[in-house]
């Protein structure tokens, strides 16, 4: 006979730090006037917390009576009650915090190295703080910046400032932007801003860096050229030179010629005389087309959202590089809108195609599903060939992409008022009372090839869009 008292562990070490009985560790955390002076127990810190663990293994460590002594004062005692308490529970409760509140708790929790704390808080914010992200992505950037496994949050505000770049290249804080930082943003391939604007603002924010020199380049002198091509040495490789109109480059590019190499000017020269003429210094060509919709989507970014019209299409990689032909607009999430039936049949029903998207828990895969004709409470099934459903092995690498298409057309739809999205028998969730199964899906294999998904999984969230034709 065995018995599982787990539960109580956590409860005694809470009570453990409220009492403070036998504390050994003095915390000061904060600054006058937001300061507070915490209690600890050096085993709990030790094998809960790495980070801990390196400050109370060192022999430069402050004593006093005893006591271990920690200042820390670049942290806020608000958020550092909540990460003690997990480290003595493993519980935390960030529902009601604000966004600037989350955003600290989530950097003092990378800081001190709670790899799972940090993850969780950041899913959260993501799922959860919509507004305030879209509020000042490029504030939120530059701190997360800094912060490595913040992937999800920084990959958030990068695409916000990419599909709406306005919100960065005419702000303030443009000129401020370190420029590893800009590097990244330049590399992308969803930047949504004409190649001519893109080297204009490059300029303003090379003059920017060094104050000396003259807004006028007809009066600088040599060492003033050599200035700011050292400092812009690193993004003249990521203009492409190529998409800028003669009228443009001789009017907005020539000035600042002589921070480009000659090889380079000999190259454009002869790109805008010859006809035919290919380019040696080829720049940076766009993996996937620029969208100009917003998804609004916390599970998929808009490269996952450009391969959907090939699919939908059959075309292969025709649609790369070029204008897509098709809208995604969110039509419902079940995180939002209500994980019932009744909220997604309210929400999908009668809007023509649509495409759903599906992030499995404990894991980076998305899966999902195209369908062609439309969604209803019918109770009954539809046929179509031109329905697929595909998976993203790991949504960080769209080489793991994977789609297959409807084998037969027959039952490749159906449509039922207590099911969400169905995908013949190959992938759907079910809402019945007798499943219980309100974030979990099922996937068979039948009117599709396989995907060799599991026969049943938990999902953290699920998205519908609707497909509109330009």
């Amino acid at each position: 006979m065995s018995y599982n008292f787990e539960s109580e562990v956590p409860e005694a070490l809470g009570q453990l730090l409220k009492t403070e009985e036998d504390y050994n560790v003095i915390i000061h955390i904060g600054e006058e006037p937001n300061f507070k002076e915490f209690h600890a127990h050096s085993n709990i810190l030790r094998c809960r917390s790495e980070y801990f663990n390196k400050i109370l293994s060192s022999e430069n460590i402050e004593r006093k009576d005893g006591k271990y002594i920690i200042k820390k004062s670049n942290i806020y005692p608000q958020a550092f009650e909540i990460i003690l308490k997990y480290i003595y529970t493993g519980k935390f409760n960030i529902t009601n915090k604000a966004g600037t509140e989350l955003l600290d708790f989530m950097i003092i929790s990378d800081e001190m190295m709670l790899k799972k704390l940090t993850k969780l808080t950041e899913d959260f914010i993501v799922k959860n703080q919509q507004q305030f992200l879209q509020n000042d992505p490029v504030g939120i950037l530059q701190i997360v910046y800094y912060c490595k496994p913040l992937i999800n949050l920084q990959e958030f505000c990068l695409e916000k400032i990419c599909s709406k770049p306005e919100i960065l290249f005419k702000s303030d804080k443009f000129i401020q932007l370190p420029a590893p930082l800009l590097e990244i943003i330049l590399k992308r391939d969803d930047l949504n801003l004409k190649e001519i604007e893109i080297w204009e603002n490059l300029i303003k924010w090379g003059l920017a860096q060094e104050k000396t020199l003259n807004q006028d380049v007809s009066k600088w002198s040599k060492d003033d050229i050599n200035i700011l091509k050292r400092i812009l040495y690193k993004f003249i490789p990521l203009i492409r030179f190529f998409e800028i109109s003669t009228e443009d480059y001789y009017t907005k590019v020539k000035p600042y010629e002589k921070i480009l190499s000659k090889e380079l000017r000999d190259d454009i020269l002869k790109f805008y005389m010859l006809p035919g003429y290919k380019p040696i210094y080829t720049p940076r060509q766009p993996k996937y087309p620029k969208l100009n919709v917003n998804t609004e989507s916390i599970i998929i970014n808009s490269n996952h959202a450009a391969l959907f019209p090939n699919w939908i299409d059959r075309k292969g990689d025709e649609h790369i590089n070029k204008d897509i032909p098709y809208e995604f607009k969110l039509l419902y999430r079940a995180s939002k809108d209500g994980n019932t039936a009744a909220s997604f049949h309210t929400k999908c029903d009668n809007k023509g195609a649509t495409v759903v998207v599906v992030k499995i828990s404990n894991s980076e895969q998305i899966v999902g599903g195209y369908n062609p004709l439309f969604l209803d409470s019918s109770n009954s099934c539809k046929s179509t060939k031109d329905s697929f459903i595909f998976s993203f092995a790991d949504k960080n690498n769209l080489k793991s992409a994977n789609v297959v298409y409807s084998k037969t057309g027959d039952k490749s739809i159906q449509c039922n008022s207590s099911f969400g999205p169905i995908f013949g028998v190959d992938l759907y969730i079910h809402y019945g009372d007798t499943y219980n199964t309100c974030n979990t899906w099922t996937s068979d294999v039948y009117s599709y090839p396989t995907l060799n998904l599991p026969n049943s999984f938990k999902a953290d969230d699920y998205e519908v869009f609707q497909v509109i034709k330009k």
